[in-house]
């Protein structure tokens, strides 16, 4: 009995284990992402896009608080490997990182979240309570401790600060929602919209483009595709959409190319955290509305349903005329 419970401890701990390396490994893949587009603000190194938030508070909502050693890990790697070196500010950054997503994660936790964001107060938590409330803390954090290494003038506190605060909390409204909606994959149906889909791919794709390189103001154009993408495929169309946008938009705003021509770093920066704020919401919110009255639809249908099964218990024959049955090719279709 003893060795049957050691036993299932060591798998127990080997899993734990395993968790967090995982966790890790997706953190530092991020963060090497996200440092592929790296730009300066006053000498401080900053993101339009930081990924790694949204690998973190996701990981948090899969896994719950064992995630966080292996976001300190990761953190921990990622710092190292852009400073060149360990110091005390390294673990207050690391710490500040770390302390971001863990409090994002409780707050949504205590607010009644749902990772599967068929509620509009979901998609609304996880903006503003998990997204901009959150990421506060690691840019308060990181700002602060450059200012105090003396690698950053108190002048150029809030402007770092701003970007930084802007690059995490886009991490989460971007990548957070594509984790969520990667847990429901499931293998594709002969029924399922492919024509619709794929339409819906190739138009993305050309449309974020010609929006993003355009030196014309056709950034706007983008708005519809999310729109579509929210009415027809919910979350699992408008998550990826937005993703697509939101990294082409900040290739192009490091490029300097399209309607960010001309414009200074910080300039790009604010511009890019207003077009993916707002590409955020509208996918977010939109597909979180859609997916939340098709559920309310669905259950007032089963709802009549089994009210006509009991009608039609008492009374036989009569539920059928007052509830006609919806062929199974439209059940399918569903």
């Amino acid at each position: 009995m003893r060795c049957v419970i050691r036993s299932e401890r060591t798998r127990r701990a080997a899993v734990a284990v395993l968790r967090v390396l995982a966790v890790t490994a997706a953190y530092y893949a991020a963060g090497g992402l996200g440092l592929i587009r790296e730009v300066s603000v006053h000498g401080a190194v900053v993101t339009p896009l930081w990924p790694p938030t949204g690998i973190a508070l996701g990981a948090l909502i899969y896994l719950g608080l064992s995630a966080w050693p292996g976001i300190a890990l990761g953190s921990l790697l990622v710092v190292t490997t852009l400073s060149g070196s360990v110091t005390p500010s390294t673990f207050a950054v690391v710490a500040g990182n770390t302390a971001a997503p863990v409090c994002s994660y409780l707050i949504l936790r205590r607010a009644g979240f749902r990772k599967e964001l068929d509620r509009l107060r979901d998609g609304v938590m996880l903006v503003f309570l998990g997204a901009l409330a959150g990421m506060v803390i690691s840019a308060t954090v990181g700002a602060g401790m450059l200012v105090l290494d003396g690698k950053l003038p108190p002048s150029g506190f809030w402007p770092v600060w701003a970007a930084w605060w802007s690059g995490d909390a886009m991490g989460v409204l971007v990548v957070t929602p594509m984790l969520l909606v990667l847990r429901r994959l499931r293998m594709p149906r002969t029924t399922d919209r492919w024509i619709e889909a794929s339409a819906l791919l190739v138009v993305s794709v050309v449309v974020s483009l010609v929006a993003t390189r355009s030196s014309l103001a056709m950034i706007y154009l983008v708005f519809p595709l999310l729109i579509w993408a929210a009415l027809r495929f919910q979350l699992a169309g408008s998550a990826p959409c937005a993703l697509l946008v939101s990294v082409l938009a900040a290739i192009a705003g490091t490029e300097g190319v399209g309607p960010f021509e001309g414009q200074t770093i910080l300039h790009v920066m604010v511009n890019l955290a207003v077009l993916n704020g707002c590409v955020a919401l509208t996918a977010l919110l939109l597909a979180a509305v859609v997916t939340e009255q098709s559920n309310i639809r669905h259950r007032i249908e089963r709802a009549c349903e089994e009210l006509a099964e009991v009608v039609d218990h008492l009374a036989p024959g009569r539920a059928e005329a007052a509830w006609p049955s919806r062929p199974d090719d439209e059940l399918d279709s569903r």
